[in-house]
């Protein structure tokens, strides 16, 4: 009866060994399934692209094109904005040699024919947030700008 006895117990032993193993390699399937379920119900973050600084001079030239829509207009200026708003301090009571870059681009927004006053005045007040050294300058631009726009 010993050697009966002992072989249930091994065989018993192997059953259970058997479902452990079943169970050591099901189960970790099921998480990963649910895992995959979980993240399709939660929507995807965008990853943001990096935005890469496009020069001055292009988007000076978006301005320079009379045909350029407010659409594209208001995306170029808050590029210089956002990449390009910094003038160079003064030198001294001198104006720094790049002011007039920035000077050219009120006069051209003021004159653009498909302008309006909000892509105006946004662009003023932002360049002036950034420029608290030239608010008298650009203000004086924004005037002769917007005195030579034919009505």
């Amino acid at each position: 009866m010993d050697i009966i006895f002992l072989v249930k117990i091994f065989f018993g032993l192997v059953v259970v060994l058997f479902v452990l193993l079943f169970f050591l390699v099901y189960v970790p399937n099921k998480r990963k399934e649910a895992a995959e379920k979980k993240a399709k119900k939660q929507p995807k973050k965008e990853v943001r692209k990096r935005e890469e600084p496009e020069s001055l001079e292009k988007l000076v030239a978006v301005l320079k094109n009379k045909s350029s829509k407010s659409e594209e207009l208001k995306e170029a200026l808050d590029k210089i904005i956002k990449f390009h708003g910094t003038i160079p301090p003064k030198n001294g009571v001198r104006l720094s040699p790049r002011f007039n870059i920035y000077g050219e681009i009120l006069m051209r927004i003021c004159r653009h024919p498909n302008t309006t006053k909000d892509i105006i005045i946004s662009f003023d007040r932002e360049l002036e947030k950034k420029n608290p050294a030239y608010v008298k300058e650009i203000n004086d631009f924004l005037t002769k700008g917007l005195n030579t726009r034919g009505f």
